[in-house]
C-alpha cells in the first residue's frame, strides 16, 4: 500500500475515532449541569486525508437523536476505512502471488 494511501485511510479511522469519542462523552455527560457538547468537523487535506477539529458548542444543551446518528455515522465510517484498507491488502498480496 503507497504511503498515501495508507495516510488516508488512517486519517478517516482517526476521524471516526474522534466522531465516536465525542458522541459518547455528550451521552456521558447528557445529564450534567452546564456541559457544553463537543462537535467533531472534518476537513480534507491537501493530501486527500481528513483533519478533525473538536470544539465546545457556544450553549449547554442535550441532542440525543443527534448523538446516536454520530455514533452509528462515526462506526459507518470506520468500517467504509477498514474495507478499503482490506482491500488494498488483498490487491498487494495478489501482486505478490503474480511476482513470484
Amino acid at each position: 500500500m503507497s504511503t498515501n494511501s495508507l495516510s488516508t485511510v488512517l486519517s478517516g479511522i482517526s476521524a471516526a475515532n474522534e466522531r465516536l469519542r465525542a458522541s459518547a462523552n455528550n451521552i456521558a455527560n447528557l445529564n450534567t449541569e452546564g456541559y457544553r457538547r463537543e462537535r467533531v468537523e472534518a476537513q480534507t487535506t491537501d493530501s486527500g486525508g481528513v483533519s478533525t477539529t473538536v470544539t465546545k458548542l457556544p450553549t449547554p444543551g442535550q441532542d440525543l437523536a443527534t448523538d446516536v446518528v454520530d455514533q452509528q455515522a462515526a462506526a459507518y465510517t470506520f468500517i467504509a476505512n477498514l474495507k478499503v484498507l482490506q482491500t488494498q491488502v488483498r490487491a498487494e498480496g495478489a501482486l505478490l502471488d503474480i511476482r513470484v
